[in-house]
């Protein structure tokens, strides 16, 4: 889940470590379940959406709720986020995710595959089921796809193709691209916690501009 670019061999180790923290069987924190008249925006992701090591209202899904509270758009977030998920996990909790109605999916997952060596192939096999089955269910959908980065452990053509997983799997799908939800944070020491993988606090600000600079235009009143 980090760029490539300055990461020390400590961090790649650390790496290896957090992927074996298990995701949980339903989501660790559901913001904005009451029925309401909003439309709902559903960030679908792992540790990273999470906010693992800070506060979860600190984390960027809280950040954007804020942003669209602040310019009083009839909007909620729900963050679905679970530290340690996989795309495949992702693609297990969706059908229960999707009994409430959503306007927005910000698919955030892949991040854990990558750093398990899981083949890009299954990855975005599991991403693209996701994605099927949310539009199935609302064909009006808007999906919203977080490009994300490994370090390069694994060789360089396992990193390439990863990587290109992401702009892929947007194109293919008529969707919306972060082209790397850490820019700005990734393999930066002083915007990470010290497991070097999360982000900090500050970190997280930097992430929800990334977010904002896509969601923006999806969520602005027309």
């Amino acid at each position: 889940m980090l760029s490539s670019r300055h990461i020390p061999a400590t961090t790649i180790a650390l790496l290896t470590l957090a992927v074996s923290t298990p995701a949980a069987a339903t989501p660790t924190a559901l913001s904005g379940q009451e029925v309401d008249a909003a439309a709902t925006v559903l960030f679908l992701g792992d540790s990273l959406a999470a906010g693992y090591g800070i506060d979860p209202q600190l984390a960027f899904p809280a950040r954007v709720q804020d942003r669209i509270d602040a310019r009083d758009w009839n909007w909620r977030v729900v963050n679905a986020g679970v530290s340690g998920e996989t795309s495949a996990g992702g693609l297990r909790r969706i059908d229960w995710l999707l009994r409430r109605p959503i306007d927005v999916l910000v698919l955030e997952l892949g991040g854990n595959d990558g750093l398990r060596g899981i083949p890009p192939a299954d990855t975005r096999a599991n991403l693209q089921s996701i994605i099927d089955r949310t539009r199935a269910r609302y064909p009006d959908v808007e999906i919203v796809i977080a490009g994300m980065q490994i370090p390069p452990n694994l060789g360089g053509e396992y990193t390439a193709a990863f990587r290109q997983l992401y702009p892929e799997l947007a194109a293919a799908n008529d969707a919306k691209l972060i082209p790397f939800l850490l820019e700005g944070v990734g393999g930066v020491p002083d915007l990470n916690l010290p497991d070097g993988i999360h982000p900090t606090s500050e970190g997280h600000a930097i992430v929800a501009d990334n977010v904002w600079a896509v969601l923006e235009e999806l969520l602005r009143p027309r």
